[in-house]
């Protein structure tokens, strides 16, 4: 089976001759026709209108689980009109090197019909198929709300 292989492009331009506090962090990523403007984090000193690589990867891991769960819940015969995602993502600033050491994702799923404990279960399906958790270092947990729709 051949590699799937992914690109993306970055672009910055400025200068930190004048220090650490001085340089702009905004930048931009280029992955197939889309374009994302983003900096770094309030904390070091980015602009907090914009994405940063945490949130990125954080919305990686989000989406990878959400659509592990739609192929796995229409294979199942599930219905799922609804999946929304509250996710969290936590980088203590004691540890070292800092890193992301926990991702929380909170999905609600609303389904037509079927047992909250079945669809608990395919969740978790998903989540051992999703090639992003699995990439990470960080430990992705799952806070899941299951509700059937009237």
């Amino acid at each position: 089976m051949k590699a799937h292989v992914y690109e993306s492009a970055l672009k910055w331009s400025g200068s930190t001759g004048a220090g650490y506090a001085r340089y702009g962090r905004e930048h931009v990523v280029s992955a197939g026709r889309s374009s994302l403007s983003l900096s770094a984090d309030q904390a070091f000193l980015g602009d907090a209108s914009l994405p940063n690589p945490e949130q990125l990867l954080l919305a990686a891991a989000s989406s990878c689980q959400l659509l592990s769960f739609l192929a796995v819940a229409a294979r199942a015969g599930v219905d799922v009109i609804d999946y929304r995602d509250e996710a969290t993502a936590i980088m203590p600033s004691g540890s070292h090197p800092m890193r992301i050491t926990e991702i929380i994702l909170s999905p609600t799923v609303t389904v037509r019909q079927g047992e909250p404990e079945r669809i608990v279960r395919l969740m978790h399906d998903a989540h051992a198929g999703c090639y992003i958790a699995h990439s990470l270092a960080a430990s992705v947990e799952m806070d899941i709300t299951v509700e059937v729709a009237p």
